[in-house]
C-alpha cells in the first residue's frame, strides 16, 4: 500500500507561483510512473503532469512552459512547481502513484493505482 498526501496548496493571484508537495510513503517510488492531475467543479479529472521511472516528463499542454513536476529520491517527494498561474489554473489538485513505471497514457486516472486526497488551488484575476 503506497500512501500519498498533498500538501502546498492554497490562494494566489493571476501572474502569482505555488509549489505542491506530494509526500510518498514508499521509498522506492522512484521506480513508479507519477502524476499530477486536477479537477476543477463541474469537470472531469484531468492530466497535469507526469513524471516516469526514467525521470522523464510529459505535461498538458496547458500546463507546458508553466508548471515542473520533479521528485526528491532523498526525501520521497513530488513537487508541481506552478508559476504564471492562471484563474483557469483554479481546482483541487491531486498526485497520484502508478506502480507501473512506464509514461505511457500517463494522463488517463485509470493508469493510476495509488491517489492522495488532494490540495485545493484557487487563483484570482
Amino acid at each position: 500500500q503506497v500512501q500519498l498526501v498533498e500538501s502546498g496548496g492554497g490562494s494566489a493571484q493571476a501572474g502569482g507561483s505555488l509549489r505542491l508537495s506530494c509526500a510518498v510513503s514508499k521509498y522506492t517510488y522512484v521506480d513508479y510512473c507519477m502524476g499530477w492531475f486536477r479537477q476543477a467543479p463541474g469537470k472531469e479529472r484531468e492530466g497535469v503532469a507526469s513524471i516516469d521511472s526514467a525521470g522523464s516528463t510529459s505535461y498538458a499542454d496547458s500546463a507546458k512552459g508553466r508548471f515542473t513536476i520533479s521528485r526528491d529520491s532523498g526525501t520521497s517527494t513530488l513537487y508541481l512547481q506552478m508559476n504564471n498561474l492562471k484563474p483557469e489554473d483554479t481546482a483541487t489538485y491531486y498526485c497520484a502513484a502508478d506502480p507501473n513505471g512506464s509514461p505511457g497514457l500517463w494522463w488517463r486516472t485509470e493508469k493510476y493505482q495509488y491517489w492522495g486526497q488532494g490540495t485545493q488551488v484557487t487563483v484570482s484575476a
